[in-house]
Formats: structure tokens, C-alpha cells, sequence
């Protein structure tokens, strides 16, 4: 008896183990859609490697920026689209981990809806404070905060962003509170710093460092677990106030789910050598990340740790989502 396959039954099987093989196109063969999930310095990080994966891969990476709502728009639209390779998100743990828990109405599932693709960079995040506040240290922070009973306003770029949770477990381990302001763009929170509109604000090191460096706000401390190697005068967070952690501020890459795996490996390599390329080092420092290639494992194991890190965070601080 002849055990062999039809021919047909072979040629199906194939087609349908790679999408590409019936048009005979390799991939990919046309421009890529990147969406992003991050404002500021993550869309102008997001641009430098989608400027080096298109030169490399030989089709345009185009960035559609849609940073609104912490980024849980931009990953919605992802979730929804075909796993073909031709539309990925690149997000911060923001839209992928804090939205899920601080939002009720979020449409996605962080696990289900997504292929992970390749860990990006992690944040330099920075408490700032306006000229005007009289603050100088997280210490007068704290101080300020106690004495003006919930009052002191604080400036995020929004909901269930790292900045809104990093703000929220420093309230609940110095033992004080404060009142939200969330903004939109994540650039506005600088912006009402130096108009003196807010007092003080979280957001990313890359949009508010010049500004501290022309003296039109100051940046008080590194939200980061070590200090950043462009200002080592300024301590972080936890070295000024005892006992606290600031949760992950990762930035990464994802598909859709079911996005076939020779694509991820080629997209997940495309991202590791442009983070590897010797004339962005400087360019991705000056913006405020540390870059952090890695496997697509890598990353859907992080994924994993960070949402159980930071329910548990979530809970301990007491917030309900909005």
C-alpha cells in the first residue's frame, strides 16, 4: 500500500504554513503599519527603529501614532487586525498591563489578542516639579502633600498609565494624598509644569529633560529602580522615600494573535539589530530608554510577571478601577 501523500494534500499544507506561499511573495512585500500606543519620546524612539527596520528590510515601516487613552486604542486596533505581519503594535506596559486593571471598558485581552514579538526598551521616568511649587526633593514632596490634605495636584499622561500607578504607590507607601490630573498627551504635562498650572507631575525623562536643563522645571527624581546614567546627580524615588518600588516601564513589540511564526522571528530580528545599531545609541539616551532586545519568550514572560505584579500592586494600593 502506498502511504505517500497527493501532491495536493502536500502544496495545501504548505500554503497554509506560510500565508506567502501561494502569491509567491517572501514577506514582506509590502509597507508595514506600526501602530503606536506611546506619545513623546516613545513615538520618536518608535520612529528611529522603524527608520532602521525599513532601510534593512526593504518596505517602509509607517508609524500611525494613537497614544490616546494610554494607549488602549492603538492596541485594540491591533488586536483587530489581520495576523498577517502588516499591522504590529509597538506599546508600553501602559495600554498592555495598567490599562487592563485600571480601566472597565478595556476590549482586548493583553494574553489572548496578541503575539508577542520582541521586548523594545524600559522608560526613564521622571518626577518633575514646577518652578512656582517651592518643592525641591521628594522629601518636600511628602511634606507638602501631608500638609495640604489631598489637595496638591499631580499631572500624569493619563489613566492607567505607569506614571498614574507609579503616583498611586507612592501616595500609598509615603502614607499621603494627592488629586489626579490626567492628561491626554503625555508632552502637556510639562507644558502646565512650566505655565505653573500643576505643581508637580510623573512622566517620561525624554519630555521634560530639556526643560530641566533650561531651568523652566525641575526634575526631582528617577521613577527608575537605579539612576540614570545622563544625570547621576539626581536619586531616584526610592532612595528618597523608603520602601518604595516603582512598577515596570517597559516599551515593546506585538501582533495580533496567531501571527505566523517565521514573521515574528523576522521582525523580531529586525528589532534587535536596529536597537544594536552603534549611531542610535546616543539618539534612543538623549530620549530617556534603555534599550532591551530580547526573544519573543522573553517578552511574553515579562508580559505575564508584570500583569501579576501589578494586580497585586494594585490591590495593595487600594485603587479601583475607573
Amino acid at each position: 500500500m502506498d502511504y505517500r501523500l497527493p501532491n495536493w494534500l502536500i502544496l495545501g499544507a504548505l500554503v497554509a504554513a506560510c500565508p506567502f506561499a501561494a502569491s509567491g511573495q517572501a514577506y514582506p512585500a509590502r509597507p508595514i503599519r506600526a501602530v503606536v500606543a506611546i506619545g513623546g519620546g516613545g513615538e520618536a524612539l518608535g520612529r528611529l527603529i522603524a527608520e532602521k527596520m525599513s532601510q534593512s528590510m526593504g518596505q517602509s515601516v509607517v508609524i500611525d501614532p494613537q497614544p490616546a487613552a494610554a494607549g488602549s486604542i492603538a492596541a485594540n486596533t491591533v488586536a483587530r487586525a489581520a495576523p498577517d505581519g502588516y499591522t504590529i503594535l509597538y506599546a508600553a506596559v501602559n495600554s498592555q498591563v495598567y490599562r487592563t486593571l485600571l480601566s472597565r471598558n478595556v476590549p482586548y485581552d493583553p494574553i489572548r489578542d496578541f503575539t508577542p514579538i520582541g521586548m523594545m526598551s524600559d522608560a526613564v521616568l521622571a518626577v518633575a516639579v514646577s518652578n512656582g511649587s517651592g518643592i525641591r526633593s521628594m522629601t518636600d514632596l511628602v511634606a507638602r502633600a501631608k500638609a495640604d490634605g489631598g489637595n496638591l495636584f499631580y499631572g500624569t499622561s493619563g489613566v492607567g498609565t505607569t506614571h498614574h500607578l507609579s503616583a498611586e504607590i507612592f501616595q500609598s507607601v509615603a502614607n499621603v494624598r494627592m488629586t489626579h490630573v490626567p492628561y491626554k498627551d503625555p508632552n502637556q504635562v510639562g507644558v502646565e509644569l512650566m505655565a505653573d498650572r500643576i505643581p508637580i507631575g510623573w512622566g517620561v525623562f525624554g519630555t521634560v529633560y530639556q526643560n530641566h536643563l533650561a531651568g523652566k522645571l525641575r526634575i526631582i527624581a528617577i521613577n527608575n529602580t537605579s539612576r540614570f546614567r545622563r544625570t547621576p546627580e539626581i536619586p531616584t524615588v526610592g532612595e528618597q522615600v523608603p520602601g518604595y518600588e516603582p512598577p515596570p516601564g517597559w516599551n515593546a513589540w506585538f501582533g495580533p494573535a496567531g501571527l505566523p511564526r517565521p514573521i515574528v522571528d523576522r521582525l523580531n530580528s529586525e528589532i534587535n539589530r536596529a536597537l544594536a545599531a552603534p549611531d542610535l545609541r546616543d539618539r534612543i539616551d538623549a530620549l530617556g530608554f534603555i534599550p532591551t532586545p530580547g526573544t519573543p519568550e522573553e517578552l511574553a514572560a515579562e508580559l505575564k510577571r508584570s500583569l501579576v505584579n501589578a494586580a497585586r500592586v494594585v490591590k495593595a494600593a487600594g485603587i479601583e478601577p475607573e
